[in-house]
C-alpha cells in the first residue's frame, strides 16, 4: 500500500534492473542512473517504485533499497535473460503486469519516468488510458546508434518511431547533455519539451583516494603503469580500440604496463562472444600477460580501482553521457575518452582528461602515453577532475533538479486540467466510474 504522506511515482526501466550488479548483462549506466535517482528522490520526500523485468525465477520480486524506494521485478516473457533488441514483443505483457500491480497495491502513479525506448512504449500506452504525467530519459538514441553500424537490427524502425513519439507526446524529455539535446532536435523531432539535467555520481563513494593505498589494497605494484577500462563487453564500447592502442605503447613500458578490465557478465551469455574476441586479440598482440580481467566489482570496491589507475579509458563509439568518466574523475583519475556524445560535456579536454576521435588507435595510444609520461599534467588533471565532478555531477544535485521538474509538471497538470479522482478503481484501464472534479 502507498504511504499516505508520500507522493508515489514510478520509474520504469524494463531492461536495466536498478538492483542488478553493475557490469553484468544489460547492467551499466542506466541501472546506476535509475537506482541512484530513485534513492535520492525518496530521500527528498517521494515514494519511489522502480519497475523492471524479472530475468531469473530465483530473483526476489521486490528489493527494498530504503523505506520509500524499492525495485519491483515483474513478469514479461520468460524469466531468463533476453537481449534488449529481442524484448519488444514482451512489452504488452509488461504493461499488463504493471497494471495488475497497481490493482493489487491500490496505487495510482500520477507521474511516470521511463528510461530507454522499451520503457517509453509502456509509458505512452499508459498515457493513452489515463492522465499521468510522462517524463522520459533516452540513455541511448537509435538514430545515433544505427548510424554507426553496418546492419540494422529488425527492431530498428519500431524503435525510431517510438523514440520520435516519446519526444513529441511526453510531458518532458530529460536530456543528460547539450550534445544529446542537439541530437534530439536534429535527428528525432523539432517538437516536444526538453529539459537538460545531467547524470550524476555518488560523490560520497567516488572521491579522492590515495593511489598508494589503493594499489596496496588491490595488490598492484607502485611502478606499474595502469590503464583501466570499466564497463560491459560490447563492440560499441570500443574495447578493441583500447587493446590495440595499448599494444602500440607496450614497447615503451614493457612488463610495467598493466591493462585492467573491470566488468562483464558473471556467466558467459550475451557478452561472452565479445569477451572471447577481445581475449583472442590480446593473445595475437602478446598483451594477454599484461591484462587483468577483474570481473564484476562491487560498488564499494570500485573507487579503489579508479584510484589505483594512472588513466581510465572510455573508447566508446557513442555515449549519451558516460557515467564511467565522471566516476573516474571523481576519484581524481584522468580519462582518455572518445570525442562523442555526452563525453564532450562531462570531460573537459586538457583539464580533466583528453578527448580523441573514436576508433582512432594511434590517437588513443598517444593520449594514453601523454598522461602516463607527464606527471605534472596528470597531477593537475587529478585535482581539477575531482573538483569538477563535485561541483557539477553529484546525485543529490541531479535529483533535486529532477524533483523540481516533477513538481512543476504535476502543478501544471493540476492548473490546466480537471482532476480525475479514482478512489475505488481496480485498474487505470477502468475509468467508467471516475468522478471529474472542477474548481
Amino acid at each position: 500500500m502507498a504511504n499516505q504522506n508520500k507522493q508515489p511515482i514510478a520509474l520504469i526501466s524494463v531492461h536495466g534492473d536498478p538492483a542488478a550488479a553493475i557490469g553484468g548483462e544489460e547492467a551499466g549506466g542506466q541501472n546506476v542512473y535509475v537506482r541512484n535517482i530513485g534513492e535520492k528522490l525518496a530521500a527528498l520526500g517521494w515514494q519511489v517504485d522502480m519497475f523492471t523485468r524479472k530475468t531469473d525465477s530465483d530473483q526476489p520480486s521486490i528489493v527494498q533499497h530504503s523505506p520509500y524506494c524499492r525495485t519491483i521485478r515483474i513478469k514479461a516473457g520468460p524469466e531468463s535473460f533476453i537481449p534488449r533488441d529481442h524484448l519488444f514483443s514482451y512489452m504488452p505483457e509488461f504493461l499488463d503486469s504493471f497494471l495488475v500491480w497497481q490493482d493489487k497495491e491500490r496505487i495510482i502513479y500520477p507521474l511516470i519516468h521511463t528510461n530507454y525506448w522499451l520503457s517509453a512504449w509502456i509509458g505512452l500506452e499508459i498515457k493513452k488510458q489515463s492522465k499521468i504525467q510522462l517524463i522520459h530519459t533516452y540513455h541511448s538514441l537509435g538514430a545515433v546508434r544505427y548510424d554507426s553500424i553496418a546492419i540494422r537490427p529488425a527492431i530498428a524502425e519500431t524503435r525510431l518511431i517510438i523514440e520520435k513519439e516519446i519526444l513529441e507526446q511526453s510531458d518532458c524529455v530529460v536530456a543528460t547533455s547539450p550534445q544529446e539535446e542537439e541530437n534530439l532536435r536534429k535527428l528525432v523531432s523539432s517538437r516536444g519539451i526538453i529539459s537538460l539535467i545531467p547524470c550524476g555520481t555518488d560523490t560520497d563513494n567516488f572521491n579522492l583516494i590515495s593511489k598508494t593505498e589503493a594499489r596496496l589494497k588491490l595488490g598492484f605494484a607502485p611502478s606499474e603503469k595502469i590503464v583501466l577500462y570499466v564497463g560491459r563487453f560490447d563492440p560499441r564500447k570500443g574495447i578493441e580500440t583500447l587493446v590495440r592502442s595499448c599494444a602500440k605503447i607496450l614497447s615503451d613500458y614493457g612488463k610495467n604496463l598493466r591493462l585492467v578490465i573491470v566488468g562483464g557478465s558473471s556467466c558467459e551469455r550475451a557478452d561472452g562472444e565479445e569477451r572471447g574476441r577481445i581475449e583472442k586479440i590480446l593473445k595475437e598482440l602478446t598483451l594477454d600477460q599484461q591484462t587483468i580481467f577483474a570481473g564484476q566489482i562491487g560498488h564499494e570496491q570500485l573507487p579503489s580501482y579508479y584510484a589505483a589507475a594512472d588513466v581510465c579509458v572510455i573508447p566508446s563509439h557513442y555515449e549519451p553521457f558516460g557515467l564511467v568518466a565522471i566516476e573516474s574523475m571523481a576519484c581524481g583519475t584522468p580519462v582518455v575518452a572518445s570525442d562523442v556524445g555526452g563525453l564532450k560535456f562531462t570531460v573537459l579536454s586538457e583539464e580533466t582528461g583528453l578527448l580523441v576521435p573514436p576508433k582512432d588507435i594511434d590517437a588513443f595510444a598517444q593520449a594514453i602515453k601523454r598522461i602516463l609520461n607527464d606527471e605534472l599534467l596528470a597531477g593537475t588533471m587529478r585535482k581539477k577532475a575531482s573538483a569538477n565532478v563535485n561541483q557539477r555531477f553529484g546525485w543529490r544535485q541531479v535529483s533535486i533538479q529532477l524533483s523540481d521538474l516533477y513538481r512543476r509538471i504535476l502543478a501544471q497538470s493540476i492548473m490546466q486540467e480537471p482532476i480525475i479522482y479514482l478512489p475505488k478503481l481496480t485498474s487505470i484501464r477502468d475509468k467508467e466510474n471516475a468522478v471529474i472534479l472542477t474548481e
